[in-house]
Formats: structure tokens, sequence, C-alpha cells
């Protein structure tokens, strides 16, 4: 078991939270003495702050630059599918 205190700021995980549940990809945005702020990315981006205590079931990965500027291609024209124009 691993918790979110081994995390650095400003990279980007694959993480499996509890054993079971759907991969998820985040990014640690800020860290404190004792919390991590943290974005998770899905359908929406949800921010929240997590206990550098709170368990982790796997970090699958660290990605690296070049799979973080691939997927933040393909992630953000997706999002731009879901509003229309006000002409």
């Amino acid at each position: 078991m691993y918790s979110y205190a081994l995390l650095e700021k400003e990279c980007y995980y694959l993480i499996e939270e509890k054993e079971g549940s759907p991969i998820i990809l985040i990014k640690i945005m800020l860290e404190s003495d004792h919390c991590l702020f943290v974005t998770r990315y899905g359908e929406t981006e949800v921010t929240g702050w997590k206990r550098k205590s709170d368990p982790i079931f796997e970090i699958i990965e660290l990605l690296d630059d070049k799979a973080v500027k691939e997927w933040e291609s393909s992630y953000y024209s997706n999002e731009d599918a879901y509003y229309e124009d006000e002409d």
C-alpha cells in the first residue's frame, strides 16, 4: 500500500486509489506540510485536498512529458466538443 506522500508536485500519475477501483489520472498541484492539492481528470476536472497519509492501492505510472503532451492534446480537444458556439 502506498500513500499520497510519495507523489511529487507538478507531476501526473495514473493511480488506483482502492483495489478494484477504476484507474484515474491525477496531477499534484500544491503541497503543504500535511496535505496535497490534487486535480483528478475524468469527464470533468475535480480538485481537492488529500492528506499525505491517505492510502493509494497502487501507483501505476508516473507519466513522462511526452505522454502528458499527447494526453493534453486529446483531453482538451475532447473537452471543446461539449461547448457550442453562441452566435
